[in-house]
């Protein structure tokens, strides 16, 4: 109902179980798909993994009742570009929604912070030889990713225009092989680019 009363978004499928979300995903073809994590048949995070192996795949949001680290780092893992509680007001979820569609990441608030401090304490030998990969300039401008910085600050930050900032983001994903600014932003923690409660 709340997506559906909006002019710019609309439902062009619903499941009521994780397998036949997937289904649904393949054969509708959406921009997005909003999953909750608590699914029977298939949950949503196996369902996630599932939709983000197929060509083209949408942008998922997984929604859940439950504030656990656990989940949060899953469905990140599994290619969610969102995750957000239910009790979020509708209005933060439709702007979770956009900000995803047009290629941001979201994460719940009150995740965020717990959920760097349990990727930060082991070192990816992967995501440390990615970042080999990114000029001084890059690294410093996924630092400000890291620590929630947009566009406008970072460019600010460095005295340069916004649209400078945007092409060393699509740099970073691209070097990075990330989706968005989240998967970029793990991969920083795993490497120990940034570490929790650094300025």
């Amino acid at each position: 109902m709340v997506i559906d009363s909006q002019p710019d978004l609309l439902v062009v499928g619903e499941a009521g179980d994780g397998l036949s979300g997937v289904h649904q995903a393949r054969v509708s073809g959406p921009d997005m798909v909003v999953m909750d994590v608590q699914m029977p048949v298939l949950n949503g995070i196996e369902a996630t993994r599932r939709i983000q192996a197929l060509p083209s795949p949408p942008k998922v949001v997984v929604l859940t009742t439950f504030d656990l680290d656990e989940y949060a780092v899953a469905a990140i893992r599994a290619g969610a570009s969102g995750f957000l509680l239910k009790d979020a007001p509708p209005e933060e979820m439709l702007t979770a929604l956009r900000a995803v569609h047009s290629g941001d990441a979201v994460l719940a608030p009150s995740t965020t912070r717990r959920l760097l401090d349990q990727l930060a304490p082991a070192l990816d030998p992967h995501a440390v030889r990615l970042m080999a990969a990114l000029t001084a300039r890059e690294r410093e401008v996924l630092t400000a990713m890291a620590r929630g910085w947009r566009n406008a600050e970072i460019a600010q930050r460095f005295n340069v225009t916004e649209g400078t900032v945007k092409t060393h983001v699509s740099q970073i994903l691209a070097k990075l092989g990330a989706r968005d600014r989240v998967r970029a932003v793990v991969l920083a923690y795993e490497a120990g680019v940034v570490r929790p409660g650094e300025r």
